[in-house]
This record gives structure tokens, C-alpha cells and sequence, in this order.
């Protein structure tokens, strides 16, 4: 393109279009040049390498990356060019960038558009001109790639140069993309950084961080707003805010799960800004499972008034076992005394005695379940057959998968399997010293199986009718456990097979 072609000028709408949609169009160009944050990119020095390497290859006394604002154009890297910027009236690059193709210009002198420009008439001197626009991804033409030089030229730039200088424009697009999508990442990420942290420290715990060797580096607001204290920095600096009491037990599970790499959980008393105490939860967990490099990350949760709750709920339970206990003793006294002196009547007494001091059992047991995190069948059934273990010997094993009881499923099992284990004392395998019971529980579907089986003992055989126990049995199992059950009275012993469903079992 030759300086004689003046319909480019700035300053006046292309043939077809409004005053209006111009202005629309310059107003586009401006967004897209801010976008590009030019005053971060002043002096770059890879852009100044083009500069330099632009005006060896065209033979120029100088070249520039210009880029033109609204009212001026600016030099954000030049090689043989004192000025940082021009106006953009007076601007040769403001009329490079309307094209598409390299502009130039061989004498400024003699260009009736150009030749009354200060860069040309002043000091500057400026007398040849070239120039590659430079036009963004959008299509937005932000300015030039420009060469000058203070000697007009009879020639043009020949082809090898003129493809060199587009060469050169295109890595200057591709450094001020580079340097946008740069920006906007950054950009993008900081606003990420302060939701995250606004989340952080809005949420009611407090959070942490620490680098590998514990040296904690975060800590959201609530830490300080809570303590009334800096942030710690080391592992000991937590004893202003740890109850003395508490401090020590739990920094050596901290520092043992440090060595190990593995999850961190304890329960300890935080000091408040008023100095008053609460219960929190302090968890922490690693980054990785190796110990000199992982990260810990950290969170300590409120728990004291579940704390007070199950301390009062703990207390409760005990003053109820109590007072069962009492109320069990003394129905067992009457009944004994009752039955005193009639031997009919003190054989029923003995009976119902064994029955109430498994139904003690049972409900000891269910009292208990409140300050647990879960009932468990195994640890039931051994409270219930105790009485029958032998010292020194193993007459009754007990194995069971971690099987959640509720308590109310422990009234009946009790009643069950003290019923079981009498008549084994009286009649089985539990009556004679070689005898062995072996009890089993596992999850089998949506149902738990538990077996009796006796080994060892007299020889067995089905009774020829039902008493009272057997219907006891029964009517706990089907009737308020919705479960089933089977026996098989084998010549080595009794075996029994019960099937109860599990969210039965667990109610």
C-alpha cells in the first residue's frame, strides 16, 4: 500500500457506513486495546528484540511497536526512538493499522497527507516509513509494527523484507495475546482465591493449613475471631489456645500421625477471646501419604454443647442402670421370698430369677447404648452368656461380623439366649464339663444369621411337646424381631438358626 491512498484516514467513515456505526466501531477497538493491559508490556524485551531485529532487516534508523489510543499512539517497545508517544493526529502508524497489508511510505516529504506532520517538519526528521498493522484475534486493528528512517528511499521494501516485517508483526500479536490470556488467567484466579477465601471465612469452623514439618501458613478469619489471637505459626505456639490439660495428649497424636501420614482426630478444649473454654473436634488430614512431603490441612469444629449433652445423657444412663438395678433386686427378693419354704414354688422362683437377671443384663446393656457410638451383637451376646463361661476354659465362643444392635432388639435376644443357655446347662452341651457352644452371627442380604450350636454334650432329641420356653423363644423372634427360626436336634447337640432382619436388628 502507497501513501497516495488517503481514504484510510482515521478520522473519516469507510464509503457506506454511518458517522454513528464508526464511532461504534472505534469504541470496540478502545475495549479490545485495554484488554491487552499495554502499560504492563512497556519496555518488554521480547518485543524489543523484534524492534531491534525489524530495523536491521528493513535497513531503518529505528523501529516501535505502536500501539494508538483515542487520542494519542504509544511506543510500548523501540530500538533507535527516544519518544515514548505522539499524537495520534500525526500518527503514520494510525493510518498503517487500517489495513491489512504493509504500509509505505517512501519520502514523507512529498506525501501531501504526511508532509506538514511534526515527526517529519521537526528534530525527528522523519523521512521514510513502513509499516505491518497489527490486528487482534477479534479483528481489531490496535496499530503498528513500524520502521523509519531519516533518509527518503527511491525503492520499496523488496519481498524477502516485506514477508520478514509480517513474519515479525505476528510475533507481536502473539506476545500481547500471550500476555492478555496470561492476565486474564491470573485475574481469573485471584477471583477464584477470594471467593475460596470468603467461603473460608464465612463457614463457622476454623480452618488451617501447614507446610510439610507442620509450619501452618493459613489460617481463615475465624481463628482470631474466636481466640482473640495472631494465627499460630508452630506446633507449640498452640498452647496459648489448648487447655493445659490438653495440650500434650493431643500433640503426640498429632505428631504420630505426622510420622504416618494418616488421619489426625482428637477432641480437646479451645480457650475463647473471654478465656472461657469450649470442646471442639480438631481434624487434620494430609496431602499425600508421605510424611516429608505431605501437607496437612486442618479444620477444628464446636462440639461442646453435643459434649455437655452426652456428658449429661452419660450421667443419666448411669443413675437409671442404678435404679433398675435396685428394682430388678428387689423383685427378685419377693419372688424368693415369696417361694421360700415350697419346693414347687421355689423351682418356678429359680426360673424366673435366671429371667430377670438376663432381662438386667439386657437392659444394663441398652442403657449403655446412648454413650456408644453403636450397639454390637458380639459385645451383647458375651454380657448375656458371662454367667456360663467357665474360668480358664472356653465352654462358649462367640463370633460375630460388627453387627449394629439397637436397644430395643436387646430385651428379646436376651430372653432368647438365656433360654438357650439354661436348658444347655440343664439338658446340653453347657451340663457337662467336655461340652463347647459355639455361637455365630454374620450379615446374610438384608438379614442377620446368628447360629447356636452345641458339640460335646448328652445326646439330644426333639422334645414330644412345646412348653413354656420354647413359645418364649418363638414369639420373641417372630413377633417382635419379624424374624424366623429353625431347630435341629442333632446327636451331638442342639443346633439353632435364626434369621432377623437387619433394620429389625438395628431399631
Amino acid at each position: 500500500m502507497t501513501s497516495n491512498d488517503t481514504s484510510l484516514t482515521p478520522s473519516s467513515p469507510q464509503p457506506g457506513s454511518s458517522s454513528n456505526s464508526a464511532e461504534m466501531t472505534e469504541q470496540r477497538r478502545q475495549s479490545v486495546l485495554t484488554s491487552f493491559d499495554i502499560e504492563a508490556l512497556a519496555d518488554d524485551e521480547e518485543l524489543n528484540r523484534i524492534t531491534r531485529f525489524a530495523a536491521k532487516l528493513c535497513g531503518g534508523t529505528s523501529a516501535s511497536v505502536s500501539l494508538v489510543e483515542a487520542e494519542r499512539q504509544r511506543f510500548i517497545a523501540s530500538t533507535g526512538l527516544t519518544t515514548g508517544s505522539t499524537p495520534r493526529s500525526t500518527s503514520l502508524c494510525s493510518h498503517a493499522m487500517l489495513g491489512r497489508d504493509i504500509f509505505e511510505v517512501l519520502d514523507t516529504t512529498k506525501d501531501p497527507i504526511f508532509a506538514d506532520f511534526e515527526l517529519v517538519k521537526g528534530d525527528t526528521h522523519l523521512r521514510y516509513y513502513v509499516g505491518a498493522p497489527l490486528v487482534s484475534d477479534e479483528g481489531a486493528s490496535l496499530g503498528a509494527l513500524c520502521v523509519t528512517d531519516t533518509a527518503a528511499r527511491d525503492e520499496p521494501l523488496n519481498n524477502l523484507q516485506r514477508e520478514g516485517l509480517s513474519v515479525l508483526a505476528d510475533a507481536v500479536m502473539r506476545r500481547l495475546h500471550t500476555h492478555r490470556e496470561a492476565n486474564t488467567a491470573g485475574s481469573q484466579l485471584e477471583a477464584s482465591a477470594q471467593r475460596l477465601q470468603s467461603m473460608l471465612d464465612s463457614v463457622p469452623d476454623i480452618a488451617w493449613s501447614a507446610a510439610p514439618g507442620l509450619q501452618f501458613d493459613y489460617f481463615n478469619a475465624r481463628f482470631t475471631e474466636v481466640t482473640g489471637l495472631p494465627a499460630p505459626q508452630k506446633a507449640d505456639d498452640w498452647r496459648q489456645v489448648i487447655h493445659p490439660e490438653d495440650f500434650d495428649a493431643s500433640l503426640v497424636k498429632l505428631e504420630r500421625a505426622m510420622s504416618s501420614a494418616s488421619l489426625f482426630e482428637d477432641e480437646w478444649r479451645l480457650r475463647l477471646a473471654d478465656g472461657t473454654y469450649r470442646w471442639v473436634i480438631s481434624r487434620a488430614v494430609p496431602s499425600s501419604d508421605d510424611p516429608q512431603t505431605a501437607r496437612w490441612f486442618g479444620t477444628l469444629t464446636d462440639i461442646h454443647d453435643r459434649y455437655r449433652i452426652s456428658q449429661e445423657r452419660e450421667l443419666l444412663a448411669g443413675e437409671l442402670a442404678h435404679r433398675i438395678k435396685n428394682i430388678f433386686a428387689v423383685i427378685t427378693g419377693l419372688i424368693t421370698m415369696h417361694a421360700r419354704g415350697d419346693p414347687e414354688k421355689e423351682l418356678f422362683a429359680a426360673t424366673v430369677v435366671d429371667n430377670i437377671g438376663a432381662l438386667a443384663r439386657a437392659q444394663n446393656f441398652a442403657l449403655q447404648l446412648d454413650t456408644q457410638e453403636e450397639g454390637n451383637l458380639e459385645n451383647l451376646l458375651g454380657v448375656l452368656m458371662a454367667p456360663y463361661g467357665v474360668p480358664g476354659e472356653s465352654a462358649v465362643s462367640i463370633a460375630s461380623d460388627p453387627i449394629q444392635t439397637g436397644a430395643r432388639a436387646a430385651t428379646p435376644l436376651a430372653l432368647v439366649f438365656h433360654e438357650f443357655a439354661t436348658n444347655s446347662a440343664k439338658y446340653g452341651a453347657l451340663s457337662v464339663a467336655s461340652g463347647i457352644v459355639t455361637i455365630k452371627a454374620a450379615y446374610a442380604g438384608e438379614d442377620v444369621r446368628i447360629t447356636w450350636a452345641e458339640s460335646g454334650g448328652p445326646n439330644t432329641q426333639e422334645p414330644g411337646s412345646t412348653g413354656f420356653g420354647s413359645r418364649l423363644v418363638k414369639m420373641a423372634i417372630e413377633n417382635q424381631l419379624g424374624g424366623t427360626i429353625t431347630r435341629d436336634w442333632k446327636p451331638d447337640g442342639l443346633s439353632v438358626t435364626i434369621a432377623i432382619p437387619r433394620a429389625r436388628l438395628e431399631m
